[in-house]
Order: structure tokens, then C-alpha cells, then sequence
């Protein structure tokens, strides 16, 4: 698999600069432009099948603009969504996977619930970020479902809740069971306006007669056009009017955007499209295409309609005050990014245009046709014929939807939300920096639940129960091997069920808080916020006592003095992140008592001015341990998971004391290590696997050692050692003053008494 170089935009543009002169500005933090399209199976585009469907002169369906957007960026054949569109659209916004997010399912309810107020989404950090947000389409929450006269229903679901500050869109997913909706949400709106949207009269009248507007096919100037407008076409045009403003905002001001068109298309009912003029004037010189099922014909219009939206939106970017001078482009500095919420569902056109691309099963499946979706990304500035992902090129690495949130966290310079289930690829699109480890990931559907690690993928289903494949040798799943490898299916088995996927619908992760005054005991369910979800008289969630797994916990000082909590039994929950008072500089302390272990499933984040002490315990996490600059972590025991430490990590306590960590150890050129010595042993840090070294080491001596000089003393044990520590003159002065030259080998790190 290559690694991909990932595109920076251009950095801020001061406004006294020309298009050129900004040009040639290291490059900053990107624009952020994000298709997002309604059952469009895998194997719709050209890359993933139809190019050769074209060249075996079979009939295929049109998308020039996504196959030019393959060409010029990186096709991620192994991107995955969900089964049906409720939970993708949760899981994007996010980033928890079906087994934490609140919507699941296609539940009838979710429309009134989906997206919680405590839940942190895209449009939430990018627009805390800076960024000026979009949203246009389908978000499918927070609105009724009547045709005439919706009203809000929750307030904090709404896409104004979480960070969008233009919005043209449908708030139930039934109203979306139409193309010819009156009405659609929109903001900004009047003022006192409820949630911040109205309704505004779904319309093309304001893009009609407009020179400025291309035909994408006959949109104006066609007196067949209707007078309530095909909603995509509404969308598409609001998404361009905002790309071209904030272009041409971008080149005077450096402000980046971020833009979701999450269009209708090509979900059902297609027969709608087939009421608009010249509907099929794409396919007017193809003679296969009279010959297709209506429903094939009417699908393959609806995909090329689209796309023809994404073109005109694409030259935008090249042309943002549309003057014919693309000199102002900012198409370099902009990620673009394709993906589909889940697979195509079945039908004429999955027979005709084989638009899933020979999976196996369609929409609302488990298989791979239910979940693996088209992903496209193009980023001019970083991806290029030279870079390691290099331009027309597929990728096989792993992308889930619940990737793009932390994704975009990382590329805009903003902390991720905390213990969320995706992991950035800001790295493997960069072509640097360090690429985190997903193990697996997880799906639900109706007949089912899987996991996916590597080239695995375990179905858990009720007749027969488990099913294993691999997915190298056998993409459509015909070949059972759970016989085979018994112990790997009961391994993936534990792994899925502990990612909450048999949990009832509506289970979700719980947002917690400590109350508890210094030294106060975790084990007290009195100093824990208790949690409620409820909108409107109903209650959705509860949660309170003792901390739980599904917990999303914070222990935070928001005092003047430092302070301590103090962990008298096991805990176990989602994520912890433990935090400071950084601008009253008062630190705050987790202690585990002796034997006593933590358990953060998808992280542990030791904030700055925080501090976690071991007391010959185990902290473990199936991802990592992250140590923030000015953050510590103490003492002997053992680590169960990644560490990386990006502020200091001292061995710590009486006798020899050492500490372990059973996965990669990855110190920043900024974080210290400190261990002790205090006699002949293997080592005080200990590495199961690669030891990746920067910033300084320190060493105490313990009070009855005595070092000898030219005697070597191994303090750092790992299966791989690379790169090395940045102590001045590569020497090591102890707390007593005795001075150490540092060793490197392929596996260790010794001190050598000078």
C-alpha cells in the first residue's frame, strides 16, 4: 500500500498579495469541499468497473467529472460507509462507528434525535477552527416529515446546532422521498427564527436567466423546467454560489472553507427525473442506452446529473469570479472528496450497469455491496505524479466514514473529538508525519454485524452465526474459511461484541464529567455527572453511577489549586481525557492505587498540566496513550497499548522499578523520558514494539547505587530502536551529577558510566 501525500492549502493569503504572489506562500490549511451522494453503489464510477465497461463496449454510466477528479487525485477502493443512510450520515458527523453512535439504524425516530448536543461534529470543529461552513442536501434530523408546513423538532440535531452557518436542506429523511419537496430549510434566516433556519420556497428562480449559471443539462432558460425544483439542482447551485464567494473571500483573506454537499441523488424514487426536460440528453448518442430498464436509464441520468453539479462546482474552484482569468484559482489548495453513504441497492440498474461493482448483497447488507462505497480525494498541492500516493492512482488502505472527522481535525490544526472511532489519514494523504493504526473496524445492518482487520472480515449473523472471508483472495464473499481458522473467528468475535454492535438500538456512548473534590475516590458514582439525553418530554438516554465503558469521561480542574483523583478500584471506560487549569497553572492528577488498572478502549489523553501515576497497575487502550506537551505519566507497571508522548514520561518508585509498554513507544522531539537507575537489569523502559526516539533523556540514580565507571547499563529495551534521543554532546548528567555517554543498538539503549 502507498502512502499519500495530503495537500495543505496554500498559506494565508494577505489581501495586499496577487493570485500569484499567494501562490507561491507555503501552503496552510486547506478548503475542504466534500461530495457526498445517496446509494451510489461501488462500482458506479469509472475507476471501479465502468472505464471497463466502456472499453468492452458495454452499456456504463456517465461520470466524467468524478472519473477526471480519480484521475487527477487518489481512488480509495477499500472506503467504506454504512448500510443505509441514517446511521452514515451519524457516523460522518461524529466519527463514532454504529456500535457509539446514537443513530444505528434506520430508525423512524432519528429525525428527532440522531445528532445529541454533547456530540461533536464536522461542522462543529471546522467552524471553531475558523473555517466557514456549508451544509447543502440531505442531513435527514432535527424536522417533521410533512410535505407542507414541517416544523423543527430538536433544536440541538439541527446542522445550524453543529456548526453550519449556510445551509440549504431536507430534516427528514421521508420529506427526502421525493425530489420535488415545496420547501427546504435555510440559512442564515430571519431573526428569532427557530434552531436559526426557515422555509424557503424550493425554487430555481433565483439561478434562472442567470448567464453565470451553466446548463447542467437544461437547468434555465427552459420553459419545460418546473416551478418546484428538482432538489439537487437547488443544492448544487447554493453549493456553487458559496464556493464562488468564498474563493474569491480565500484570496483576499486567507480564511478557509468547508463545504458538505450531501445530494439526494441517486437514491429513489427515479422515475422523478424522468420529468425533467431532456432528461436523457446525456445518452442521446449511446445505443445501448434505449435498450436498458427504465429504472436503469432513469438511474444512470441521475448519476451523470449530478455529476455535471460537480464539474460546474470543480471549475469554480479554478475560477472562482467565473471572469475566464483563472489565475485566482484556488483548486490547488482545496481537498476535494467524493464518498457515498453506503452501497447501491438492488435493481435493474445493479444488473445492467453492474453498479455495485460485483460485491456481494446491496444497500441495507452487512456484505461488502451494503458498505463499501466509492472514496475519491484529490488535493493538487500534495497529491502529485511525485508524491507517494501519486495522481491516478488506487489505494487499497482502509477508509471509513468515521476517518473524515478526525481527518479534518488534524488538516485544519484542531484537536479531534475525544475517544471518537475513526482515525485521521492526515499523515498517509501528507506523505509525512507518523500514520496511526486503526486494528479494525466495525458495521451493522439488519442481518448482521462484521469486523474488519486487514484482509478479515468476520460476519456475525444468525444462520450460521460467523462467517470469516478474505477479502484479498475473495471480494465477494463466496468462500466461508471460519473452518479453517477458529481461533482468529473467536478473536474477531470478542473484539466486535466489544464494540457494542449487539447493544439495543438508540445504545450510544454517555458524556461524563468529574465532580469530585481533591484526593475524592472514581469509584464514587457521587463524583461523576450523571447524563440524560431528552428533547421535547421524551428521554432517549440515562446514564449515571460508577463509570462504564460506554463512557466518554473527563477529569478536569477548572480551579485555582492543583488537584487529585484518586482511582481506588478498576477503571474502565470509553475514553478519559485527564486535564489542567492551564491558565491558572493548576495541574490535575489521576493516581491509581496499587494493582489497580485503567481501561480507555479508544484513548486515554493526558491533557496539558495533567498527570497520571501507576502504581504497579495496567493502563490499557485498543488504540493508544497520548501525552500532551506540558503532561506526565508516572511510575512502574505496565502500558497495554501505543504511547505517544509528546510531554514526559518518568519511570518512577522504590527498588528497580520498571514500566512496559506492550505496543510502540513514539517520543516527539519535544517530550523527555526518565528512568532510574539502580542497579544491574535489563532495562527501566521496556518496548514490546519499536521504540521511536526523539527528545531528551534524563536519569536518577538511586540513593544505594553506585554507577561504575565504563560500565554499561541498559535503560531502554525495545524490539526496534529508531532514531535517537537529542541529549547535547549525546551524554546523559544524572541527578547526583555522574555524567553517561548514550549507546544506540538495533534493540536497546544503554548509558555508559564516564
Amino acid at each position: 500500500m502507498t502512502m499519500s501525500s495530503s495537500f495543505f492549502l496554500l498559506g494565508l493569503a494577505l489581501s495586499a498579495l496577487t493570485a500569484k504572489q499567494v501562490a507561491a506562500v507555503e501552503p496552510a490549511r486547506p478548503n475542504i469541499l466534500y461530495f457526498y451522494v445517496d446509494d451510489m453503489g461501488w462500482g458506479s464510477i469509472g475507476p471501479n468497473g465502468q472505464a471497463d465497461r466502456k472499453a468492452r463496449n458495454l452499456p456504463y454510466v456517465r461520470t466524467p467529472n468524478l472519473d477526471r477528479l480519480a484521475a487527477q487525485g487518489v481512488n480509495f477502493t477499500r472506503g467504506y460507509g454504512c448500510h443505509v443512510c441514517s446511521p452514515a450520515r451519524s457516523s460522518l458527523q461524529t466519527g463514532f462507528h454504529q456500535g457509539h453512535t446514537f443513530a444505528d439504524r434506520n430508525d423512524p425516530d432519528n429525525a428527532k434525535k440522531a445528532i445529541r448536543a454533547d456530540d461533536v461534529s464536522m461542522g462543529d470543529v471546522l467552524s471553531a477552527a475558523g473555517y466557514v461552513t456549508g451544509y447543502w442536501g440531505k442531513w435527514g434530523y432535527g424536522g417533521s416529515k410533512d410535505q407542507v408546513g414541517p416544523v423543527i423538532e430538536n433544536v440541538q440535531t439541527l446542522p445550524t446546532s453543529h456548526g453550519y452557518k449556510y445551509v440549504l436542506a431536507e430534516l427528514h429523511h421521508v420529506r427526502a422521498h421525493t425530489f420535488f419537496q415545496p420547501t427546504l430549510w435555510s440559512a442564515p434566516a430571519a431573526p428569532n427564527a427557530v434552531g436559526g433556519l426557515e422555509l424557503v420556497p424550493n425554487s430555481m428562480s433565483r439561478y434562472q436567466n442567470n448567464a453565470t449559471y451553466p446548463s447542467t443539462p437544461a437547468l434555465q432558460n427552459h420553459v419545460e423546467y418546473p416551478k418546484t425544483a428538482y432538489c439537487d439542482d437547488a443544492y448544487a447551485f447554493a453549493a456553487l454560489d458559496f464556493v464562488r464567494i468564498q474563493g474569491q473571500n480565500y484570496n483576499k483573506s486567507g480564511q478557509p472553507f468547508h463545504g458538505l454537499l450531501a445530494v439526494q441523488i441517486p437514491h429513489a424514487p427515479f422515475g422523478e427525473v424522468a420529468t425533467l426536460p431532456e432528461w436523457e440528453s446525456e445518452y442521446s448518442d449511446d445505443n445501448h442506452f434505449a435498450a436498458l430498464a427504465d429504472q436503469t436509464r432513469q438511474w444512470a441520468a441521475m448519476v451523470t446529473r449530478i455529476d455535471a453539479h460537480f464539474g460546474n462546482i470543480l471549475a469554480a474552484l479554478e475560477d472562482p469570479d467565473n471572469d475566464g482569468d483563472t489565475s485566482d484559482s484556488i483548486a490547488d489548495n482545496t481537498l476535494v472528496v467524493f464518498q457515498s453513504d453506503n452501497g447501491g441497492p438492488g435493481g435493474k440498474n445493479n444488473v445492467q450497469l453492474d453498479a455495485n461493482g460485483g460485491l456481494s448483497g446491496n444497500k441495507g447488507k452487512i456484505q461488502e455491496g451494503g458498505i463499501r462505497v466509492p472514496l475519491v480525494m484529490r488535493w493538487p498541492a500534495k497529491i502529485t505524479a511525485e508524491t507517494a500516493l501519486k495522481t491516478g492512482t488506487n489505494c487499497d488502505m482502509v477508509v471509513d466514514v468515521t476517518d473524515l472527522l478526525p481527518t479534518f481535525c488534524e488538516l485544519a490544526g484542531t484537536p479531534r473529538p475525544l475517544g471518537v472511532d475513526g482515525v485521521s489519514i492526515a499523515p498517509a494523504l501528507l506523505g509525512r508525519g507518523h500514520q496511526r493504526r486503526r486494528e479494525f473496524i466495525i458495521h451493522e445492518a439488519g442481518n448482521g454485524q462484521s469486523i474488519i482487520r486487514g484482509k478479515h472480515k468476520l460476519i456475525r449473523s444468525k444462520n450460521p452465526p460467523l462467517k470469516l472471508y478474505d477479502l484479498d483472495a475473495d471480494h465477494a464473499e463466496t468462500n466461508d474459511i471460519a473452518a479453517d481458522h477458529p481461533e482468529l473467528v473467536k478473536e474477531l468475535e470478542s473484539l466486535l461484541l466489544g464494540e457494542r454492535v449487539a447493544e439495543p438500538k438508540g445504545f450510544a456512548n454517555t458524556y461524563h464529567h468529574w465532580t469530585g473534590q481533591d484526593g475524592a475516590r472514581t469509584s464514587d458514582p457521587d463524583n461523576w455527572s450523571e447524563y440524560e439525553y431528552a428533547n421535547a418530554g421524551i428521554t432517549y438516554t440515562t446514564a449515571d453511577g460508577a463509570p462504564q465503558l460506554s463512557w466518554t469521561a473527563r477529569i478536569e480542574n477548572k480551579g485555582d489549586d492543583s488537584s487529585a483523583a484518586h482511582a481506588d478500584a478498576d477503571l474502565n471506560v470509553l475514553a478519559l481525557e485527564v486535564r489542567g487549569n492551564v491558565s491558572a497553572n493548576a495541574g490535575q492528577s489521576l493516581v491509581l492505587g496499587p494493582g489497580i488498572n485503567l481501561t480507555g478502549r479508544n484513548e486515554i489523553r493526558l491533557a496539558s498540566h495533567a498527570t497520571l501515576t501507576i502504581n504497579n497497575g495496567t493502563v490499557s487502550s485498543l488504540r493508544w496513550v497520548e501525552i500532551h506537551p506540558d503532561a506526565t505519566l508516572n511510575g512502574r507497571g505496565s502500558i497495554d497499548a501505543i504511547v505517544y508522548n509528546k510531554g514526559a514520561v518518568n519511570v518512577t518508585g522504590a527498588n528497580q522499578p520498571i514500566l512496559s509498554v506492550d505496543g510502540d513507544y513514539h517520543q516527539s522531539a519535544d517530550a523527555s523520558l526518565s528512568t532510574t537507575l539502580a542497579g544491574d537489569r535489563t532495562s527501566g523502559f521496556q518496548v514490546a514494539g519499536t521504540a521511536s526516539l526523539g527528545g531528551t533523556l534524563h536519569v536518577d540514580i538511586a540513593d544505594v547505587f553506585k554507577p561504575m565507571r565504563g560500565k554499561s547499563y541498559t535503560v531502554l529495551s525495545a524490539n526496534r530502536v529508531d532514531g535517537t534521543f537529542a541529549n547535547p554532546r549525546n551524554e546523559v548528567v544524572a541527578s547526583d551529577g555522574s555524567r553517561f555517554s548514550i549507546g544506540y543498538s538495533k534493540s536497546a539503549v544503554t548509558l555508559t558510566a564516564r
